[in-house]
């Protein structure tokens, strides 16, 4: 399993609670991971045959961004 770390702008937890299901059925309720109160507001996802165009895609489907942070 690989992770994957996004910039994104998820700001609250009701954006968090937008986000959930579009990623629970994306990537799976245990394999992500959001950080509000940093800035960059950075979302970790853990993948195994998930891409991450797959998770920019299910969040831009709910009104959200991520872009990849390479590491």
């Amino acid at each position: 399993m690989k992770e994957l770390k996004f910039k994104t702008n998820i700001n609250c937890m009701a954006c968090v609670a937008t986000v959930t299901p579009a990623l629970n059925e994306t990537v799976g309720a245990d394999n992500w991971a959001v950080d509000i109160q940093t800035p960059t507001k950075p979302l970790t996802v853990k993948v195994e045959n998930t891409e991450a165009e797959d998770v920019v895609s299910a969040l831009a489907k709910v009104g959200y961004k991520a872009e990849l942070v390479e590491e």
